[in-house]
């Protein structure tokens, strides 16, 4: 075997390692969204002639209290919101601490401690708990605990791989989320109409058995393994650009960053200082990525924790049919990952990117939630299609546009804000992901329709907040066609 074959399974091992890492992270996520329609439900259908132990008037006593009250959706998003907000304002904490901790003991930690959080809530069905603070302490433990995977993983995988078609290559690993997406919903099917306490014990026990893997293989840097950092392609052009010209981007996309960010040695004494919070801040295009993320991930979440009661209530699907529909969004979301990567790194034109697909993603929000149940084809098209456009630009942010950001040329070659630069953006996308759920959960009782009406407007913001990066890469555009027409003028006229 060559050392280029060595280096390129190594590779393939950890791209597919951190794969499934953030794949039961997300797994461990999905479940309660699943659960949710069968937490509170219509009874009476339940109720036969030789059931006399309940009035035909009492419609909730098979609901699990304390969610068989008329305010359950309230207390959903509550719920909901002690995971989303916990894990807000960690995961600006995580990337301080992802930048000082070895990953693999971090991330092992994380994994164990997210496993056990998640089977705690499914036990709250075998130990007949029926008290909110359970579930809302249980799940701001676990959103803590699940701010150790995001962070940690686009690092290892940035010290691995090179800028090359890193918009591509994250964004077919970025369907680690939606894989995770639609097992979790899988998995809390097979129970939700019966112990759905096994719907979150299953994938606890699975995401620590994870942890245990990680701790054992993972790897953090090339040179732990004698592998060589990933050679780049950055040429002598692109050296003497300048980051803030309008030429070379807002973010500076076209830069040779990993070549610098994978320059690690294990000498402490080598190590450059671990970049500040504000100083992350002043990279561009940090602030404006970081602000988009929050309402695309508002849109994202909205549809992550509400898609299948939305379906069990609009539809009148059953819980476990509600949920298997409800996957052919990530399966979307999938699509959209990778057509958003592979486009970006074709145009070199990330905001561009994003903001054609948040355009594209509001009226058919608008389609689906209008003509979307009126036929199980068009439910499936629509479903696949909003996905595909609403997580499109969410995977495309969170990977590669941090990836880039985080090794911008303004660093001067310090790998160490990899792991801030990521931990803000998402921190602030995770800002949305608290508020989408929870104003769903207080909007829905007026009616679905005002639901899709704020995702449609968060989506609308989140286009406008790249207008100034997209008109830069215009810019780009128009000064590269330029060069390319004065060059082929030269062949074409030599002095």
């Amino acid at each position: 075997m060559t050392e280029l074959q060595f280096e390129s399974r190594f590779r393939g091992f950890i791209l597919l390692l951190t794969f499934f890492i953030y794949t039961c992270y997300h797994m461990s996520r999905k479940p309660i969204s699943v659960v949710k329609s069968r937490l509170h439900q219509n009874c009476s259908e339940l109720i036969h002639p030789i059931n006399d132990t309940h009035s035909l008037n009492d419609t909730t006593w098979c609901s699990w209290a304390p969610f068989d009250q008329n305010n359950y959706k309230e207390l959903l998003g509550a719920v909901d919101n002690a995971f989303l907000v916990a894990y807000a304002i960690g995961m600006f904490i995580s990337g301080i601490f992802g930048e000082r901790l070895p990953l693999r003991y971090y991330l092992s930690a994380g994994m164990l401690l997210s496993g056990l959080f998640t089977a705690l809530f499914g036990l709250g069905y075998f130990w007949k708990i029926h008290m909110l603070w359970y579930f809302v302490l249980i799940q701001i433990f676990n959103g803590l605990a699940q701010t150790t995977g995001w962070p940690s993983v686009v690092t290892c995988v940035g010290n691995w791989f090179g800028k090359g078609k890193r918009g591509l290559i994250m964004g077919v690993w970025n369907s680690h989320t939606s894989v995770g997406n639609i097992l979790g919903s899988l998995i809390a099917g097979v129970w939700v109409n019966g112990q759905w306490g096994l719907s979150f014990v299953v994938p606890g026990i699975i995401t620590a058995a994870m942890g245990v893997i990680t701790f054992l293989f993972l790897i953090e840097y090339p040179e732990d393994v004698d592998c060589t950092p990933p050679q780049h392609h950055g040429g002598p052009e692109e050296k003497e650009d300048n980051p803030e010209d309008p030429g070379n981007g807002p973010y500076s996309s076209r830069e040779s960053s990993l070549d610098t960010a994978t320059r690690c040695s294990k000498e402490p004494s080598t190590q450059p200082a671990a970049i500040s919070f504000l100083g992350a801040l002043r990279i561009p295009g940090v602030i404006e990525f970081s602000l988009c993320l929050l309402f695309a991930k508002l849109v994202s979440y909205t549809f992550l924790y509400w898609l299948p009661l939305y379906i069990f209530n609009v539809a009148h699907f059953g819980a476990k049919e509600a949920g298997d529909l409800s996957t052919l969004f990530d399966v979307g979301g999938i699509i959209g990952g990778i057509v958003a990567g592979l486009i970006s790194d074709y145009t070199n034109g990330r905001a561009t990117t994003c903001c054609i697909m948040l355009i594209l993603a509001a009226p058919m929000m608008f389609l689906y939630n209008h003509f979307g149940q009126n036929g199980i084809t068009s439910s499936i098209v629509m479903l696949i299609v909003c996905g595909a456009l609403v997580n499109g630009p969410y995977a495309l942010i969170t990977t590669a546009v941090s990836a880039d950001l985080g090794t911008h040329k303004s660093l001067k070659g310090n790998a160490k804000a990899l792991s801030t630069v990521t931990a803000i953006i998402d921190g602030t996308g995770s800002i949305g992901a608290a508020l989408g759920p929870l104003l769903a959960g207080l909007i829905s009782p007026t009616g679905w329709n005002n639901v899709f009406y704020m995702l449609i407007s968060a989506d609308i913001l989140a286009c406008l907040l790249l207008c100034r990066l997209v008109y830069k890469e215009i810019l780009a555009w128009k000064s590269s066609m330029s060069r390319n027409r004065g060059s082929s003028l030269a062949l074409t006229h030599p002095l």
